[in-house]
């Protein structure tokens, strides 16, 4: 047996790969940062070409720099940033467009349009989404109406929609596998939950021709052997070095598919109904394992299939927060308030108390509970004492609030009291942030030994696949925290702190009211 699983992680603003061994433990390659458009206020791109080198450079920087692990491989693993919709040719695998990011909001007035807003609680009962621009169903209706030529592809079959994942699957294959897992057709606006298949009257409402889409298919399967050419990876710009090392990896199975959500919630071990993680990356994503039934949300919260092993599929229910480490980016880069994230924690400690200064984060609209993609961002609560730290602070406690917010709605939903939550992901490096995520929920947080849960998850998917790891059972001992938080606030004062956040909202709701 092989010694290692490759596992890549496509995210939204880079691209890493890992070799995952028999005992849990990953080993990264140099990061490959993936490249912004933003061509239109509130449109987001980015080059799926791009996207696809960046996969190609993590994998031969892996394999060149750990030699041993060449032809030493087992399996395959992908997990990718969801949503985002890539259009591209089945003869040459090429985009045609730009691909549509997750957080573009450019299809806001498509989901306003009477004819889905009429049946916007059946795409619900039957995706367990919102309409909302965060989907990919609106994202493919806007390229068919926008970019030229693409209306008549589809049609005859020319052209491809894909999520990240099936057209790195489509490309890494050389063009014979076509597959996505349930996990990322859950996010597409098409797929029904409860069927696990595309639903043709969702298909012909966003009038996208079912042929272009991928095959879906259960996280843990065989999703196709990597097939590269010489000659093409030489036209890429790779060494000879580089060309050995990803040639290596020809006739070896993609065997573990999932979006980056569902298998962070697969690497932290949250196996059981009512387990409950959050990443907190770009955006904050909390998820709660509801079983193999799926709950449709009261609440705004959105329901997917998170994995499938043996012919069980397990749901999560979830709720995104849009902006989470990149408003530390926004406090870092557009307000020039800090010179690097690790600044915040000694800023935010400077301070006695928040000054009464709450931050909405709405730089692209509000997710769950609220789904309104046009309320945008304030800052509440400015006195003449009010300064950096104070803004700086602000930033930093919106994302626990936030977070907060979900996991309420989550256990009024299900009906589950939760004393624990994991938690990973870069923004967790700051403590001030985890305290007060402790304090606010009134739960034990505990931080993951590594915060590349994702590559984590998506990688024991593959092994589970292959028998590289026999069963769930074994995987619960490779799991290891390395940091845990109690409250220690009273909870009257961190659920004030919640109720002068929640008042912010409302400020934020009722100045685009005015604007409107």
């Amino acid at each position: 047996m092989a010694d290692y699983i490759l596992t890549v992680d496509q995210g939204t603003t880079s691209t890493k790969a890992f070799l995952l061994n028999g005992s849990g433990e990953l080993i990264p390659s140099s990061s490959v940062p993936i490249k912004q458009y933003y061509p239109e206020p509130g449109f987001v791109e980015h080059d799926a070409e791009e996207i696809y080198v960046s996969v190609l450079k993590c994998m031969a920087d892996l394999l060149t720099s750990n030699p041993n692990a060449i032809s030493n491989i087992d399996s395959i693993a992908i997990t990718n940033q969801r949503e985002t919709t890539i259009a591209f040719g089945r003869l040459t695998g090429r985009p045609v467009c730009h691909a549509i990011v997750w957080q573009c909001r450019r299809t806001a007035d498509i989901c306003k349009r009477a004819v889905y807003k009429e049946r916007e609680k059946e795409i619900t009962a039957k995706t367990g989404l919102k309409l909302d621009p965060y989907f990919s169903a609106t994202k493919m209706r806007w390229i068919l109406e926008n970019v030229p030529g693409t209306e008549k592809a589809a049609l005859s079959g020319e052209m491809l929609f894909g999520t990240v994942d099936s057209f790195l699957i489509y490309r890494l294959t050389h063009r014979k596998s076509f597959l996505t897992d349930y996990s990322n057709c859950s996010r597409t606006m098409l797929f029904d939950i409860h069927e696990l298949k595309y639903d043709e009257e969702l298909l012909d409402l966003f009038g996208i021709p079912g042929r272009c889409l991928a095959t879906p298919a259960p996280s843990c399967s065989d999703f196709g052997a990597v097939e590269f050419n010489r000659e093409e990876l030489i036209l890429m710009g790779f060494t000879p070095d580089q060309c050995d090392a990803l040639l290596s990896l020809n006739g070896v199975h993609i065997c573990g598919v999932a979006g980056d959500q569902a298998a962070a919630l697969f690497g932290q071990n949250c196996f059981d109904k009512g387990d409950t993680k959050t990443t907190y990356g770009t955006g904050c994503f909390t998820l709660m394992n509801i079983g193999d039934n799926p709950v449709i949300s009261g609440n705004g919260l959105l329901t997917s299939a998170a994995w499938s092993i043996d012919g069980v599929t397990t749901y999560a229910l979830e709720g995104s927060v849009f902006q989470g480490g990149s408003v530390i980016s926004w406090l870092k880069d557009e307000m020039r308030l800090i010179d690097k994230p690790s600044d915040c924690d000694d800023v935010c400690n400077s301070l006695e108390d928040n000054g009464g200064v709450y931050l909405v984060p709405a730089f692209t609209g509000l997710g769950a509970p609220y789904w309104d993609p046009d309320v945008r961002g304030v800052i509440v609560g400015l006195t003449r004492g009010s300064g950096r730290n104070h803004i700086v602070r602000a930033g930093v406690e919106s994302i626990a609030y936030q977070v907060t917010e979900l996991v309420d709605l989550m256990m009024s939903d299900t009906g589950i009291v939760s004393s624990h939550m994991k938690v990973d992901g870069g923004v967790c490096a700051s403590d001030f942030l985890m305290q007060l995520q402790a304090d606010l929920l009134g739960v034990t947080i505990t931080r993951a030994r590594s915060d590349e849960m994702t590559a984590m998850g998506v990688g024991l998917l593959s092994g589970l696949q292959t028998g590289f790891f026999s069963s769930v059972q074994e995987l619960k001992g490779l799991y290891y925290s390395s940091k845990t938080y109690v409250p220690k606030r009273s909870s009257s004062e961190a659920r004030m702190l919640l109720a002068e956040y929640k008042k912010a909202v409302r400020a934020s709701f009722a100045q685009n009211a005015d604007e409107r």
